[in-house]
C-alpha cells in the first residue's frame, strides 16, 4: 500500500479544533471578567439600596404608615425598630433630599445616593408589593365607616354569605376592608355571578358617612370627563367603582378619570411621597466604582494564561483521540474491493455513527456482490437450458440419430421462442433498472384489455383443466399503456394457471377501491408459504428448491409485472393461504384520459 501524503497543518482537524477552543476560551475569559465587574457593581448598588428584594417588609411597613397618617410624624420609632431588627440603615427623605427620619443620622451622607424606592400610598411600586392596585387599600380617606355602620355591613354580608352557600358550593367568606366595610369574597372568580345574584341592594348603597366622600369623588370624576370632552354620566358605587356602561371606550375613560379623582381626593389624607434608602450603617452615597489595580491585572493575566495552557493541552489530547478513529475509517475505505472493510465502533458520537454506517455500507456491498453473482448464475442457468436442448437435437440430427422433420423443427422453434422470451424479459428488467422503461398512455377501457388477456390464456387454461373467467365491477376508461397493462395481468394469469391444479379456477376481477383501480387475480391453486411471499417478486425465484422448469416459466414474470406496475405509478401485492390459493392485486392510480 502506497503511503498517503500528510494532511496540511492548516487543514488538520486538531489544528482547527485547537484554534476554535482557544477562541472560545478567550471569549469565555473576557466574558467572565466583564460579568465579574458587572456583578460586583450590581452587588454594591444593591447594598446601597437599589433593591429591596431581601426584605420587602421595610417598604410595606412605611407604606402602611403613610396610608394611615397625614404626615410622617412618629415615623422615627418605626424606622428605629426595623433598623435594629434588620441591622441596616434606613433613611427617609423628601423628594428634594431633606431628611425626614434616619436610623443612623451620624452615617455618611446619602445626598448623591440612588433611593431604594419611593414611598407613596397613592403610587404603589407593584414590583415590590406584587399586587395590581396602584392605590394602597389602607388609604381610606373620607370613607371610614362608624362602628355601627361597619356592624350593619357585616350583618348584610353574613346574610349574603348564607344565600351564596345555599345556592351553590362556592368557597366564600366575609372580609372587612380597612374602611370597615364588609363584603363576601369567593376564591374562584367564576363564582362571582352567584355573589351578584345574592347581593342585597343595601350592601351596594353608600353608608351615611360615605355619602359626602362619594359625592366629591363623583364630582371630580365628572370634571375630568368634561375636560376630556366625554359625557359626564357616571355613577359611583359604595366600593368606589363606577357602574359600567355599554360603551367599552367610555368605560376606559371613566376608569382613568376615576383613578385620577381618587388620587386627588386621598392626597390630603395620606403622608406626602418620600424617598427610601436602605443601606449599611457605614455606607456612603457615592456611586460605586470598580477599578482594576495593577495587582488585579497581573492576577487576571496569570489566570488567563493558565486557562489557555490547560485548554491547549486538553484540546491536543482530545483531538488526538478524535483523529484516531477517523484514521481507522480512512484505512478501512482503502481496503481492496474483494476484502471486507470492517471498522471497530469504539465511540457513540458522530464518529461512531460514521463507523457504523461504513460497516453497514460494507455489508450491503457484500450482499449486492452476492446478488450479482447469483444473478449471473441464474441467467446462465436459464439460458443454458434451451440452448442445451437445441444443441442436443441439432447434434442428433447431424449424426443421423434424429430426423429433421416438422416435429423436430417445431421443438427447436419452441426452444428458440423460450430463449427469446427470456432475453426479452431480461431486457425489460434492465430498462427498468436503468430508468429507461417508458410507458405510452392512451385511452382504454380496462375491462376490454382484461378480456383480451383472458382470451389469450384461455387455451392454456383449458389444456390444464382450469376454469378462467372475469368479474368486472366497473367499465372505467383511463389512460394506460395497453400493451404493458396486458403484460402485467398476463404474467400474473399465466403464473396462476401454472400453479392451479386441474379442476381449479382463476378469476380476474376489476373494481375501484379507495380512488384507485384495483385488478385482482385470484386462483384456487397451491398457495404460497408465508416465508416465501416476500420472495416471489425476486428475479429467477421459484418455490421449488431444485429450480427446474417442471412448472414452466423463467422466474421473471412477477418481477417484470412489479416493475411495469411501478412505471404506471402503482403497486402490486399478494395475499395467499397455502393449500387454498392466492390473490395478486395490482393497484393503479386513476388517470383520466385527456380529450382533444
Amino acid at each position: 500500500m502506497t503511503r498517503q501524503p500528510r494532511v496540511p497543518l492548516h487543514r488538520s482537524l486538531v489544528v482547527r479544533l485547537l484554534a476554535t477552543s482557544l477562541l472560545v476560551a478567550v471569549c469565555a475569559i473576557l466574558a467572565t471578567t466583564w460579568l465579574a465587574v458587572q456583578s460586583t457593581t450590581r452587588a454594591i448598588r444593591q447594598e446601597q439600596g437599589r433593591s429591596l428584594a431581601d426584605d420587602k417588609s421595610i417598604y410595606d411597613t412605611l407604606l402602611d404608615h403613610a396610608a394611615t397618617h397625614r404626615d410622617w410624624a412618629g415615623v422615627d420609632a418605626v424606622l428605629a425598630e426595623r433598623a435594629d431588627r434588620l441591622e441596616r440603615r434606613i433613611t427617609l427623605m423628601t423628594p428634594d433630599r431633606q431628611v425626614i427620619a434616619d436610623s443612623a443620622p451620624d452615617g455618611p451622607s446619602l445626598q448623591t445616593a440612588r433611593p431604594s424606592a419611593t414611598v407613596d400610598p397613592l403610587q404603589v411600586d407593584l414590583g415590590l408589593t406584587g399586587g395590581t392596585e396602584r392605590v394602597d387599600p389602607r388609604a381610606v380617606g373620607p370613607y371610614r365607616l362608624t362602628k355601627r355602620e361597619s356592624n350593619t355591613t357585616r350583618e348584610m354580608a353574613e346574610r349574603q354569605l348564607g344565600c351564596v352557600r345555599a345556592e351553590s358550593r362556592a368557597d366564600a367568606r366575609v372580609v372587612v376592608d380597612p374602611a370597615g366595610r364588609a363584603s363576601v369574597q369567593v376564591s374562584d372568580p367564576k363564582d362571582r355571578g352567584i355573589v351578584g345574584f345574592c347581593l342585597p341592594d343595601e350592601l351596594t348603597s353608600p353608608m351615611p358617612s360615605e355619602v359626602a366622600g362619594i359625592a366629591q369623588l363623583e364630582t371630580l370624576t365628572k370634571t375630568c370627563l368634561r375636560e376630556l370632552g366625554a359625557p359626564t354620566r357616571v355613577e359611583i358605587r359604595a366600593d368606589r367603582t363606577a357602574v359600567p356602561s355599554r360603551d367599552t371606550s367610555f368605560d376606559r375613560q371613566i376608569d382613568g378619570c376615576l383613578r385620577q379623582a381618587r388620587t386627588a381626593q386621598l392626597r390630603a389624607y395620606v403622608a406626602p411621597p418620600a424617598l427610601l434608602f436602605v443601606t449599611d450603617e457605614t455606607q456612603g452615597g457615592a456611586e460605586p466604582v470598580f477599578n482594576l489595580s495593577r495587582a488585579n491585572v497581573v492576577r487576571i493575566a496569570q489566570v488567563t494564561g493558565a486557562v489557555l495552557v490547560a485548554t491547549v493541552l486538553i484540546t491536543v489530547l482530545v483531538g488526538r483521540r478524535l483523529v484516531r478513529p477517523l484514521r481507522a475509517l480512512t484505512d478501512a475505505t482503502r481496503q481492496p474491493m474483494d476484502e471486507p472493510a470492517r471498522v471497530p465502533v469504539t465511540t457513540r458520537d458522530e464518529i461512531g455513527m460514521l463507523a457504523t454506517a461504513l460497516n453497514d455500507l460494507a455489508a450491503r456491498r457484500e450482499q449486492t456482490e452476492a446478488l450479482r453473482r447469483s444473478m449471473v448464475s441464474d441467467v446462465a442457468h436459464e439460458l443454458r437450458t434451451p440452448l442445451t436442448n437445441m444443441r442436443s437435437w441439432l447434434e442428433a440430427a447431424q449424426d443421423g440419430l434424429a430426423q429433421l422433420d416438422t416435429q423436430l423443427l417445431t421443438l427447436l422453434l419452441d426452444e428458440a421462442l423460450l430463449l427469446q422470451h427470456i432475453i426479452d424479459d431480461l431486457r425489460d428488467l434492465a430498462a427498468a433498472d436503468a430508468g429507461d422503461l417508458r410507458i405510452h398512455r392512451e385511452p382504454y377501457f380496462v375491462a376490454d384489455l382484461l378480456e383480451q388477456v383472458v382470451e389469450a390464456h384461455r387455451g392454456a387454461a383449458e389444456a390444464a383443466g382450469v376454469r378462467l373467467g372475469t368479474s368486472v365491477g366497473t367499465d372505467l376508461e383511463m389512460a394506460v399503456d395497453g400493451a404493458r397493462l396486458r403484460q402485467i395481468v398476463g404474467n400474473i394469469v399465466a403464473n396462476a394457471v401454472r400453479h392451479t391444479p386441474a379442476g381449479g379456477s382463476v378469476v380476474v376481477r376489476l373494481e375501484v377501491r379507495d380512488d384507485q383501480l384495483a385488478i385482482a387475480v385470484s386462483d384456487t391453486g397451491t398457495g404460497i408459504a408465508p416465508a416465501d411471499q416476500a420472495k416471489i417478486f425476486d428475479r429467477f425465484w421459484r418455490a421449488d428448491d431444485s429450480r427446474t422448469r417442471s412448472t414452466g416459466g423463467s422466474g421473471l414474470g412477477l418481477s417484470i409485472a412489479r416493475k411495469l406496475a411501478e412505471a404506471h405509478g402503482g403497486t402490486i401485492g399478494v395475499e395467499s393461504v397455502p393449500g387454498r390459493g392466492s390473490t395478486f392485486t395490482v393497484r393503479l392510480p386513476i388517470v383520466v384520459p385527456a380529450r382533444g
